[in-house]
């Protein structure tokens, strides 16, 4: 790895570049924060109640390309498939808030969801040992989860193997003829500790035996969604992310 790529990965955890260019618009926001002073409206701007948001004139709307494509990819295939009920171990809270109002979803994870929201079952467990029977769950998804499993981000013990340990255990719960919709980080394979795990997408297919891949779409470092790309084009990537189908192997 490069000097400036070494440097970006420890200095971005703790010190957000964009927060720090934002203090040069501080003189231009006191000058908007007078003139709407001047201008007598209805309601008075303190300074008391200044809140400050100087990073926000963008000239396009910005997102997260992972989290973005990976939610309207489920929940695409959740609106064609319509099953009974779902279960995700894991992903973006904010994605299952807006599926499961018109999908019935299992939310479960290690830090367990305290709301109360329509549609929306929460429980507490860990993926490295699922509270399913064997082959009892028809429609499965975990998206961008995995690769952080073992590594003590989130108080989970440490497990050099806990990718591997996770996937079989969403192997193990997979009902026959059900989906399994699965993200991961795709690129050159490496362990960032403690933050994530990067993959091959053979990896991925390699750690689940028992399971046939249906589809292969990525989300590529330039934030462009590819529909039914190659695994080449996946490990051309620095940080990709791999969404993957699967169903049960027949036997």
């Amino acid at each position: 790895m490069s000097l400036r790529g070494l440097a970006r990965q420890w200095v971005l955890p703790f010190i957000d570049p964009r927060r720090l260019w934002a203090l040069v618009r501080i003189p231009g926001f006191l000058m908007e924060w007078r003139a709407f002073r001047r201008g007598g409206g209805a309601m008075s701007a303190p300074f008391a109640d200044l809140y400050p948001c100087l990073d926000d004139r963008t000239g396009t709307t910005p997102f997260d390309a992972h989290y973005f494509y990976q939610a309207a990819w489920l929940a695409r295939r959740l609106a064609t498939a319509c099953p009974d009920l779902h279960t995700d171990v894991g992903s973006s809270v904010n994605m299952l808030s807006a599926i499961s109002a018109w999908q019935p979803t299992v939310f479960l994870d290690y830090r367990p969801l305290q709301v109360n929201l329509d549609g929306l079952a929460c429980v507490a467990g860990t993926i490295t040992a699922l509270p399913f029977d064997d082959g009892t769950v028809s429609s499965l998804s975990c998206l961008h989860v995995i690769e952080h499993i073992g590594l003590g981000r989130y108080g989970d013990p440490m497990d050099p193997d806990g990718s591997l340990r996770a996937c079989a255990e969403l192997q193990r719960v997979l009902a026959p003829d059900g989906r399994l919709y699965l993200s991961v980080p795709v690129g050159r394979e490496r362990v960032c500790f403690n933050a994530h795990r990067v993959f091959s997408p053979q990896s991925i297919v390699d750690s689940l035996p028992s399971l046939q891949l249906l589809g292969f779409s990525l989300i590529r470092d330039d934030a462009v969604f590819v529909v039914d790309a190659s695994f080449a084009m996946a490990c051309e990537q620095e940080y990709g992310c791999g969404l993957f189908e699967f169903t049960l192997k027949n036997v």
